[in-house]
């Protein structure tokens, strides 16, 4: 079985492992050991704090297999985006060229440096082994970091945002990046990705261009990939619609990709939350629907897991029912011992369960109906 847990020094070389091997880059992983090891422990810091609004926070996520020990993925959270540096990014506008006396009255698309999304909440690092070819298991790496934020919403902003991989030929070249930043920095995408530390370095806003760029000036290869998700990224793309994220007015500065945001209240982990107490099963429901189920214990401790949980028609009448009757009451989880394990939950415990797929949730509620 497959669980997300918070990371620990322990997972440090497994962690150093990814941070080098993983394409693209990971921003949350430094190369330099030493610094993923001081990273590490800022997260462990950041999990244990009592922290009554989001700062200097940094929430890394590994993916385990509960069998073997091995690590299969990490992601991670920045509770608040450029807090020591600006984050940048490149926002849509629409500027007026007019003259009166020529009768010309022309809207032109232009990217203008922003950091307006410095201090929200970001998630960020995403990676998988590529060994793991498994779509639910993309899921649960991805979306475990929205059921922490909607379980512990002081430690985060009310709106959040995300940045996906723009597009790149099989090379790894940008066409954005060579129409605009190489004209700037005079080097590799690759190599300034790694020296970025994820868009928040002043060197950005000291070499960037501070003028807007004109859109229709561009390329038309550069033009054509504004706001399109690289086909590496499409699953995550699709990861993050099923969770609410819609795409934004910003693009990515160097390569262009889409930036997707979210109001957390509006989030699949906050709307279709369901509290249920843990009792025995002897084994997976067989007939059930597919939760991502998760739950926060002492001292920072957090899992989430992929289960089968009784839904559809029963299911929602028994929790229409009881919420009805005794607000205070919940559905319950049969849960196997194996996912009790990966949990760390015992009978009588609550977890926090929320369907992997919206549609499901609108077939069993229209089943209870």
């Amino acid at each position: 079985m497959l669980f997300v847990r918070p990371s620990r020094l322990a997972d440090l070389d497994a962690l150093e492992h990814m941070a080098r091997t993983a394409q693209p880059v990971l921003h949350s992983l430094p190369h330099d050991r030493s610094a993923l090891e001081a990273r590490i422990a800022l997260s462990e810091d950041s999990f244990r704090a009592d922290v009554d609004f989001p700062g200097e926070e940094f929430y890394l996520f590994v993916l385990e297999d509960a069998s073997s020990g091995t690590l299969l993925g990490t992601a991670s959270i920045v509770a608040a985006a450029g807090y020591a540096d600006p984050f940048y990014a490149f926002r849509n506008d629409a500027l007026i060229h007019a003259s009166r006396e020529l009768h010309v009255n022309r809207k032109i698309h232009a990217l203008t440096m922003s950091h307006e999304l410095t201090g929200k909440s970001r998630l960020a690092g995403y990676y998988i082994d590529p060994s793991l070819r498994n779509d639910a298991a993309a899921h649960l790496m991805s979306r475990a970091r929205m059921m922490y934020i909607a379980a512990n919403r002081k430690r985060f902003t009310p709106e959040v945002f995300s940045l996906l991989l723009g597009v790149t030929d099989e090379h790894g070249v940008s066409p954005f990046w060579e129409a605009v930043g190489r004209k700037f920095f005079g080097r590799d995408f690759a190599d300034i990705e790694i020296e970025s530390g994820g868009r928040s370095r002043t060197f950005i806003a000291e070499v960037m261009p501070t003028y807007p760029v004109y859109v229709p000036l561009l390329p038309e290869a550069a033009q054509r990939v504004l706001g399109e998700p690289d086909s590496k990224a499409l699953l995550a793309y699709e990861i993050h619609q099923e969770e609410g994220f819609e795409t934004d007015r910003y693009i990515d500065i160097f390569d262009a990709g889409p930036v997707l945001t979210a109001q957390v209240d509006r989030s699949a982990c906050v709307t279709l939350n369901e509290t249920r107490v843990v009792h025995d099963a002897p084994a997976a429901v067989a007939d059930g629907a597919t939760y991502l189920i998760a739950h926060n214990g002492a001292d920072g401790e957090f899992r989430c897991v992929l289960g089968e949980l009784a839904a559809g028609k029963d299911a929602g009448r028994d929790a229409g029912r009881i919420a009805a009757s005794d607000p205070g009451r919940t559905a319950g989880a049969a849960l196997p011992h194996a996912t009790r394990a990966a949990l760390g939950v015992a009978e009588g415990d609550t977890v926090r369960c929320v369907p992997l797929h919206r549609a499901q949730q609108d077939e069993h509620m229209g089943d209870a109906r």
